[in-house]
């Protein structure tokens, strides 16, 4: 008989600890396996200058969802005006000209090399399927920053000329040598974002 009972206190103290088992584990929520967070854009939340003027060497500059790299600028004056230029590469090596001038309302220009014309004409020249229209012409004196092909400081022979639709064509002459053109085309700022590089600019 004490048998017996030791036997049936043995079976309860093995079902209590079944039951007590199962229960902890429907309690128990199933831990999510980790996952790799998404990349992240350091750059998403900067909202850039809204001055472009302030651009210089080591700034970067977004624009049609392509970003380069502001390499060296150009500051230029002629008879008490002024205006900048700046050499831009990304990192396919796709090299372009930025020029910023106030005439007088802010302009901003992206400016590409061509071969389809090597010196200015007349007062009309046609580039590309495209007429332009002589603008302006003169010889401005420059500092260079940066990375900009040219001396430190000179002077530059120029001459521009507009198209329809905010297209341009200009040409320039560094310290003699000979003419480069460019074919522009103007910029809405609302479609740039410039990164300073280690400033605090704003």
């Amino acid at each position: 008989m004490p048998e017996l009972l030791l036997v049936l206190i043995l079976l309860a103290v093995v079902v209590v600890g079944v039951l007590v088992w199962q229960r902890s584990r429907a309690d128990r929520k199933p831990v999510a396996a980790e996952t790799p967070g998404k990349p992240v854009d350091p750059l998403a939340d900067h909202q850039g200058v809204t001055d472009i003027r302030t651009v210089r060497a080591g700034d970067m500059i977004e624009y049609a969802d392509k970003l380069y790299f502001v390499r060296g600028s150009l500051r230029l004056t002629e008879s008490g005006y002024s205006w900048s230029e700046h050499f831009l590469d990304d990192a396919r090596g796709d090299r372009v000209w930025v020029s910023v001038e106030e005439d007088p309302d802010l302009e901003v220009y992206f400016w590409h090399e061509t071969d389809l014309v090597d010196a200015p004409g007349g007062k009309t020249m046609e580039v590309g399927g495209v007429t332009y229209t002589k603008e302006e012409d003169g010889t401005a004196r420059y500092t260079s920053e940066g990375t900009t092909t040219v001396a430190e400081r000179g002077s530059v022979d120029y001459v521009d000329y507009e198209g329809p639709g905010g297209k341009a064509l200009s040409f320039e002459r560094f310290d003699g040598g000979r003419w480069e053109a460019g074919l522009g085309e103007e910029i809405p700022l609302p479609a740039l974002r410039v990164y300073p590089a280690g400033s605090d600019r704003t």
